[in-house]
């Protein structure tokens, strides 16, 4: 059973049972006291428990499905409770004993009425039969009083357990409605906490084929265009760009079963970092100088600077021209392994809006690695893009 639901109405109608139970003894024990009263040959005591026989049908087929509901309808549990009271006033008015069912009617009114009519309707169950019963009977001074004063000490009783009975309704209620609140929190959380995955997959992925994919095939078109002006009159440099361009190509190829496998970059497939960098240098006409002792690292640190370096390269041949000259910088520290991109291009004003995943992707991916990246640049006079990502130490 692990609808909350299903085991919220479990409980209930388990702790309901106890209430089924209560108040089938004071109905047995009042027609034992009705019964056994000691007036022999009276019909009185016969008639009285005829009269409450008929409580027990009415409470199940009328009582207990009104009780039950939440909250039950005050209309229709004054029509049941006019209905017991019927049966039940006649009863007490003849037989005193059969005041003793008073304890389950009391407990009734208050399950189903609100605590002002409530108390009314208690007070007209405890004062009544007693009030009846005494003109019908004409007792004597004592009778009356010992009767009375019963019948108040159950009445004040039964406002005090009866308000106490209302109170732990209310709790119950408020309880279930604080659990149906939570229940739809935890759900919205997860759903919150479902979208906020699947847009950060999305963004993950999306950054990876804009550094990757896109960049290279962004090369193979700009190689094209480079091929198309070189046939006619420079054929060794058209041969060698077709040769980057077959390279290109295999890298990208290398690239898209790398993402669906999401294994680590192609680059860094079983090659150091600074290998990588020369191998993607070299694409790119670009030089690397590499300072500080070379050292292993985690994949994260490692392919960030990968990534960032292609998101460079990448810029500076669409943006700076392919006569640009770039260069770039690794260098090792203690505590952090900081990559630098330079171009001699025409630079951009870096506070112009800028769109698409570029810098702010390269950004992004510096800040999930608790790194940070600048770009500096001015029209005219070139472009450097820093990353810098905090490693373990060496030695540690």
């Amino acid at each position: 059973m692990n609808d909350p639901s299903a085991r919220g109405a479990y409980t209930w109608e388990r702790s309901f049972r106890l209430w089924d139970g209560y108040f089938a003894i004071v109905w047995a024990a009042t027609l034992v006291f009705v019964l056994g009263t000691d007036d022999p040959g009276s019909p009185f005591p016969v008639v009285s428990a005829g009269l409450l026989i008929p409580l027990i049908p009415w409470y199940v087929a009328v009582g207990r499905p009104l009780l039950q509901s939440e909250p039950p309808d005050e209309r229709h549990a004054l029509g049941y409770l006019a209905g017991a009271l019927a049966l039940f006033l006649p009863s007490a008015i003849l037989v005193g004993e059969a005041r003793l069912i008073t304890f389950a009617l009391v407990a009734q009114c208050f399950m189903a009425l609100s605590l002002r009519r409530a108390l009314v309707a208690v007070t007209l169950i405890n004062i009544t039969p007693v009030v009846g019963w005494a003109l019908l009977w004409r007792p004597g001074f004592r009778d009356v009083f010992s009767s009375s004063l019963s019948a108040l000490v159950t009445l004040a009783f039964s406002a005090v357990v009866g308000s106490w009975i209302i109170r732990i309704i209310e709790q119950s209620q408020e309880r279930a409605e604080l659990i149906a609140e939570l229940d739809a929190s935890r759900h919205e959380i997860s759903r919150l906490s479902t979208e906020h995955g699947a847009l950060a997959e999305r963004e993950r992925l999306s950054r990876e084929i804009h550094d990757t994919l896109a960049q290279g095939f962004t090369s193979l078109l700009m190689l094209v265009q480079a091929v198309e002006a070189e046939l006619d009159h420079d054929l060794p440099q058209a041969r060698r760009h077709l040769a980057l361009m077959a390279e290109t190509a295999r890298q990208n190829l290398a690239e898209a079963r790398a993402l669906v496998a999401g294994g680590a970059p192609a680059d860094l497939d079983g090659a150091t970092l600074p290998d990588a960098l020369r191998r993607l240098a070299a694409r790119h006409d670009a030089t690397l100088d590499v300072t500080g002792p070379m050292r292993a690292l985690p994949a994260g640190p490692e392919v960030v600077v990968l990534r960032s370096c292609q998101e460079a390269l990448a810029n500076a041949r669409k943006h700076a021209g392919s006569s640009t000259a770039v260069s770039i910088a690794l260098a090792y520290a203690d505590d952090a392994l900081t990559v630098s991109v330079r171009d001699d291009g025409c630079g951009f004003d870096p506070a112009a809006p800028a769109g698409g995943y570029g810098l702010a992707g390269l950004r992004a991916r510096a800040a999930e690695v608790g790194g940070t990246a600048q770009v500096r640049s001015t029209p005219g006079d070139g472009t450097t893009v820093t990353v810098c990502l905090p490693v373990p130490r060496s030695g540690s």
